[in-house]
């Protein structure tokens, strides 16, 4: 599972064999949460036992990193464009 970040308690990652659309997943505070990129902004799919604040404080360090969070798919699993030229 490639790891992106931590903070707070938080690993931000992605799973081994990911799908389209761009998300990033988050576990800490024994709890989970999943969030997927809609082209202007990542917004929560789910999230399990994890306390309102602490979502907001992930959605404030999902926005400051989106752009690792992004560029880091791509290297990782490659962009669409390129698996069409393959």
């Amino acid at each position: 599972m490639p790891e992106l970040f931590r903070q707070y308690g938080f690993i931000f990652l992605f799973f081994s064999h990911e799908h389209e659309p761009i998300h990033v997943h988050v576990r800490g505070h024994n709890g989970d949460a999943k969030y997927n990129w809609t082209g202007e902004g990542f917004e929560l799919e789910y999230s399990h036992n994890i306390k309102a604040n602490d979502l907001r404080r992930i959605e404030r360090m999902i926005a400051e990193n989106t752009d690792i969070i992004i560029n880091r798919w791509y290297e990782i699993f490659g962009k669409e464009e390129d698996d069409e030229n393959q």
